[in-house]
C-alpha cells in the first residue's frame, strides 16, 4: 500500500496545483455571457416596457417598481420560465400589498416591518408558494414598508407591482427564450469539451507529463457545471413549450435534445474516468502501448464532428461513423499486464458506448458496435 501512494504521489501533487490554479477562463466567461444574453436582453426591454406603461398609459409619476418586479420575475425565471414569473410575481404582489395596507394604516417603523414579514409570508405560505416567493413577499414587503409613500399615492406601488408582473408574464409567454437554441448550445458545449479533454489527455500521455495530465483531470472535474447548464436547459425548452403557443413547432427538436441529456451525462462521466485513468498511467511512468495516443485522437475528432452538428441545428447521428471507426481501433490496439494501461482501453471502449449513444443508438447496438479485444500480449 505505501508503494502505491508513494506512485502516485507526482499525480497528487501536480493534481493539488493545477487545482489550486483552475478558474474560469476569460473564454468561459464570455460564452456564459452570450449564453444568457437573451435572457438580460428580455429583462431590460421588460423594464423599459414596465416602465411607460406605468407612466403613459396609467399616469404613474415615479413608478419604480413596476421594472424592478418585471426584472425580479423574469431573472428569478431563468430555466423554468412561465410558472416561476408567475409564481414570482404573485409572492411580489402580496408583499407589496401587504406592506402597503400597513403603511397606509399604521405609517412606518420597526413593528410594522416585523409584522409585514410575518403577514406577507403566511399568505405566500397558503398561498402554496415556494421557498423564493415566499422571501420575494418578505423583502418587497420590506421594501414598501421602508419607503413611506406620498401623500395620495397609496396602493399605487401595489398597482406597479402588478404592471410589472403583469409585462413580465407577457414576455415569457409571447417572446420566450428560443426553446431549441440554449439546449442545442449546451449541448454542443459538452460534447466539444469532451473533445478538448481527449486531445489534452493524449497529448500529456505522448509527453509522459505528470502536471499537464493533472490539469486535464482538474479541468474534467470542473465539467458538472455544463451538465448543470445542459439539463437546465432542456428543462427551459419543455416549459417554453407547454407555456407558449408560439412556439409549438420547436417540440420535436427540443425533444431529441432533452433525450441527450441522460447519454451526455454518461459520456462525460466517462470521459473524466478515462481522463483519470490516463493520469495514473502518466504518473506511474508507463507509457501508453502503439495506437493508444491515436484512439483519443481519434475520439476527440469524433467528438468535434459532433459538436459542429449541434452547434449547426444538425444531429449529432453525422459523427457516428467516426466513432464506429474508434470502435472497431479499440479490437486491433495491442494488449499488456499493465493494469494502469489496461484500465485505459476499458475506459475508452466505455466512452464510445456511451457516445454511439448520443449518436442515436441505444445501449445494446453500441454494446454489439465494439469488437472483441486482442488476447492480452504474452
Amino acid at each position: 500500500m505505501d508503494d502505491y501512494l508513494r506512485s502516485d504521489a507526482p499525480v497528487i501533487e501536480a493534481l493539488d496545483r493545477a487545482w489550486d490554479r483552475s478558474r474560469l477562463s476569460v473564454r468561459t466567461r464570455f460564452e456564459r455571457l452570450r449564453a444568457r444574453g437573451f435572457l438580460l436582453a428580455q429583462c431590460a426591454v421588460a423594464a423599459g416596457v414596465a416602465w411607460w406603461v406605468a407612466t403613459d398609459l396609467v399616469g404613474h409619476v415615479t413608478p419604480f417598481f413596476a421594472p424592478i418586479v418585471a426584472v425580479i420575475c423574469l431573472g428569478m425565471s431563468y430555466g423554468q420560465r412561465l410558472r416561476r414569473v408567475f409564481e414570482v410575481a404573485v409572492g411580489v404582489a402580496v408583499g407589496v400589498f401587504v406592506a402597503d395596507v400597513f403603511v397606509h394604516v399604521a405609517g412606518s417603523g420597526p413593528w410594522q416591518i416585523t409584522a409585514v414579514v410575518l403577514v406577507s409570508m403566511s399568505l405566500a405560505t397558503l398561498l402554496d408558494g415556494g421557498p423564493v416567493v415566499v422571501t420575494q413577499s418578505a423583502v418587497q414587503g420590506i421594501v414598501i414598508a421602508a419607503l413611506v409613500a406620498s401623500p395620495g399615492q397609496a396602493f399605487t406601488r401595489w398597482t406597479d407591482a402588478l404592471i410589472g408582473g403583469g409585462i413580465a408574464l407577457v414576455a415569457a409567454t409571447v417572446v420566450p427564450q428560443a426553446p431549441l437554441r440554449r439546449p442545442r448550445v449546451a449541448a454542443a458545449e459538452a460534447v466539444r469539451k469532451i473533445g478538448e479533454l481527449l486531445r489534452r489527455a493524449a497529448s500529456s500521455a505522448h509527453d509522459g507529463d505528470v502536471a499537464l495530465a493533472a490539469e486535464v483531470l482538474a479541468s474534467a472535474r470542473g465539467t458538472e457545471s455544463l451538465l448543470r447548464e445542459l439539463r437546465a436547459a432542456a428543462d427551459e425548452g419543455l416549459s417554453v413549450l407547454t407555456s407558449s403557443p408560439f412556439k409549438r413547432q420547436h417540440a420535436v427538436g427540443v425533444r431529441k435534445m432533452v433525450d441527450l441529456v441522460e447519454p451526455l451525462d454518461r459520456a462525460m462521466r466517462s470521459t473524466r474516468v478515462l481522463v483519470r485513468r490516463v493520469t495514473v498511467a502518466v504518473g506511474r511512468g508507463e507509457p501508453l502501448p502503439p495506437g493508444y495516443e491515436t484512439l483519443l485522437l481519434e475520439l476527440a475528432e469524433a467528438t468535434d464532428v459532433m459538436g459542429r452538428a449541434l452547434s449547426e441545428n444538425a444531429s449529432p447521428e453525422i459523427g457516428r461513423p467516426a466513432l464506429l471507426v474508434v470502435a472497431a481501433g479499440t479490437g486491433e490496439v495491442p494488449r499488456t499486464s499493465s493494469l494502469a494501461t489496461e484500465t485505459v482501453l476499458a475506459q475508452i471502449r466505455s466512452t464510445v458506448i456511451d457516445l454511439l449513444q448520443v449518436t442515436g443508438l441505444d445501449v445494446d447496438q453500441a454494446i454489439a458496435a465494439l469488437p472483441p479485444e486482442r488476447p492480452r500480449d504474452t
